[in-house]
């Protein structure tokens, strides 16, 4: 990974004339921005990219500092936050992760904490938290998605937490949402998503093995095979929740010996999955 922003750091620096003068500016990278996104995820060097990614992550900072309000800043940074947290953390420093996972889920709340409804619908039953996240459009699913995605991983973490899985039911409706609105953004990763979580909760918290499987093989079939991540959570989760250590090794194999330019626009991603898959891969004898 590029520093992508790093050549905008003058700009930065001349942040500190006035607050409606800083919002202009900041407002006006927001082509760079989308660049640097598609860098970051077309991205081919593990090492680079775990230096990069904290760095580009601190500039953003700095950025919404001068624009709180910046929809496409807080949904990088709900973006750049998880995917560190996964990539980079969560095998390592459980806690740590879970600390990036937050601020990656708050980022994106915030967005979505614009719409009254939802964000009086917060402190509501589950019903009326349903009924306010259906109230969301199509141009809402990236911020329900990144908001959800971050959420949920912080969950599968903390599977053993009940004050953590008391709020799972948020996430399962704006995961919904997003079904519903666009089953295939990112890849149908709403669908990895449900087949992780229905796959690990215990069947009182509406695990389903059974279902789990239709939402991984879906989410494998928009992606053409080509996007690796549901691999990984299929053989994580659901193969070694059925115990089923053909299908384990079988998914985890087909990432291993998958191409790096496999899918060039999301690189970074099959790459670190490659890496997890092959660290997974050296614990079946632990898990079967």
């Amino acid at each position: 990974m590029k520093n992508n922003f790093l050549y905008l750091l003058p700009i930065v620096l001349f942040l500190n004339s006035c607050a409606t003068l800083d919002t202009i500016i900041v407002r006006g990278t927001s082509g760079v921005l989308s660049k640097g996104e598609k860098i970051i995820f077309s991205e081919t060097d593990y090492e680079k990219a775990k230096i990069a990614i904290p760095e580009n992550i601190s500039l953003l900072e700095t950025f919404l500092e001068s624009d709180p309000q910046n929809e496409q800043i807080l949904l990088l940074l709900s973006q750049a936050y998880t995917g560190y947290a996964l990539g980079f953390v969560e095998d390592e420093n459980v806690e740590r992760a879970k600390s990036l996972y937050k601020k990656g889920r708050d980022y994106g709340l915030r967005i979505l904490m614009k719409n009254k409804n939802f964000a009086d619908s917060w402190n509501s039953d589950e019903k009326e938290f349903y009924s306010a996240v259906k109230m969301f459009s199509r141009e809402d699913v990236p911020a329900l998605f990144w908001s959800a995605n971050a959420w949920g991983n912080l969950i599968n973490i903390s599977i053993d937490d009940p004050n953590e899985l008391v709020d799972l039911y948020k996430v399962n409706a704006m995961m919904e949402a997003v079904l519903e609105k666009d089953e295939n953004y990112f890849f149908g990763s709403a669908h990895l998503y449900f087949g992780t979580i229905k796959a690990t909760t215990p069947k009182i918290l509406g695990g389903d093995e059974d279902g789990a499987k239709i939402h991984f093989e879906k989410s494998l079939k928009i992606g053409n095979r080509k996007f690796l991540l549901p691999f990984y959570f299929y053989a994580k989760s659901y193969a070694v929740q059925t115990q089923n250590k053909e299908l384990f090794e079988n998914l985890l194999n087909e990432v291993i010996n998958a191409p790096i330019d496999l899918l060039p626009e999301q690189s970074l991603i099959n790459i670190i999955t490659k890496k997890k898959s092959e660290n997974l891969l050296k614990k079946i004898n632990e898990l079967f």
